[in-house]
């Protein structure tokens, strides 16, 4: 491995990721607000339900097992 041809590679590398970043399609403002609220939604959701589960789960050890 040659020492001297790192900084050329790191600099091809550089300018090919700002080259890809370019043709990236970014979502807009109002899609990325409208995809993370979606997120915070499932989230929270999701967080109900095993909250709940929980909750019963420790209930029925409550009371058959212990």
């Amino acid at each position: 491995m040659n020492l001297t041809n790192i900084p050329n590679k790191a600099i091809t590398f550089l300018k090919e990721v700002r080259l890809e970043m370019r043709k990236s399609n970014w979502p807009t403002r109002e899609e990325t607000i409208k995809y993370t609220l979606i997120v915070i939604g499932a989230s929270i959701v999701v967080a109900i339900y095993l909250g709940g589960l929980d909750v019963l789960f420790t209930f029925l050890i409550g009371e058959f097992i212990l």
